[in-house]
């Protein structure tokens, strides 16, 4: 699966992790079918989206989405990415437990396979020849179709994708780290190498730092008002002194703060495609308007410096 298959429509992805958290079933088909008629082909979750809320247990938005799959019609048409091992627990990523953690995925998501799964984080008891093995005899079996890390260092990554050259196993061709804006630190210059270097796609996650980069949340009084505040905090410091920039290249494009963050993402080198969230189906238009903006090479420079 190449970069554009991998996308296999606009070059953005619709994050899962709200469904069936601050979008409840009937809104997260809304958003889902907007992005679909919009030309959106791909969407991310992960087995521990929402652990977080009380009550839930985890596969909350697999069992949205494979609910949305199944009454639209559209699997075929869709690229499904989920994750396993989300907190990195010794032996999370022992062949045994991926194949099973994969059983209960595919169940909740109503499919028989998934375009893309995720070590969700790196755990170092498992040795990386054993989760080598273990990934590649899904994509053997044909129920994973490529594979892909989230929240691994360059160092780890090459090392996981040496054993699997040595063992004669799929590689790992997608990346998932966190960058955006305000945090850059997910994404250095010697992971941009490695990925140059060896093909591998950068999906990068909170591509608007949980929501502060919509330029919404401008006090701490303003965090108070949503669900989301506590995941935004960490943002709020370093992210006022990106918003001043950000706010002169919304007033110069026109575009809404959403738009233009996203559109930097998308401008940078190794990016295949930002991954963002939606609770709404409204707020999906200032998402999917980021692929069409393009930003000057002074605006670019400006964001860039403002976030440095």
């Amino acid at each position: 699966m190449n970069e554009h298959a991998s996308i296999a429509g606009i070059p953005f992805v619709l994050g899962g992790n709200v469904f069936g958290f601050t979008a409840d079933e009937d809104t997260s088909f809304a958003v889902l079918d907007r992005f679909y008629e919009a030309g959106g082909r791909m969407v991310d979750t992960a087995q521990g989206y929402s652990v977080w809320v009380e009550g839930h247990v985890g596969g909350e938005s697999e069992a949205v989405i494979g609910k949305w799959l199944d009454a639209r019609g559209v699997r075929a048409d869709m690229r499904i990415a989920t994750k396993t091992g989300m907190f990195g627990k010794p032996g999370d990523l022992a062949p045994a437990k991926v194949a099973e953690e994969l059983e209960k995925s595919l169940e909740r998501l109503r499919t028989d396979y998934v375009d893309l799964y995720y070590a969700h984080r790196d755990e170092e008891t498992t040795p990386q020849a054993e989760v080598a093995a273990g990934f590649d005899a899904l994509v053997q079996s044909g129920k994973v179709r490529e594979l892909g890390v989230s929240n691994f260092d360059a160092a780890r990554l090459a090392s996981l994708n040496a054993a699997a050259d040595a063992g004669g196993f799929s590689r790992f061709t997608v990346l998932q780290n966190e960058y955006n804006l305000v945090c850059r630190e997910g994404f250095p210059a010697d992971l941009q190498e490695l990925c140059a270097k060896q093909g591998i796609a950068q999906f990068p996650w909170f591509g608007l730092a949980a929501g502060f980069l919509t330029g919404k949340y401008r006090s701490r009084e303003d965090l108070a008002k949503t669900t989301r505040g506590s995941s935004i905090e960490r943002f709020f410091d370093r992210g006022l002194k990106v918003l001043p920039a950000l706010d002169a290249v919304v007033a110069e494009t026109g575009a809404e703060h959403a738009t233009v963050a996203l559109a930097w993402l998308l401008a940078q080198p190794q990016i295949t495609a930002p991954i963002a969230s939606a609770s709404k189906p409204e707020q999906l238009d200032a998402l999917i308007a980021a692929v069409e903006l393009e930003l000057s090479d002074s605006q670019l420079a400006r964001l860039n410096a403002a976030g440095a």
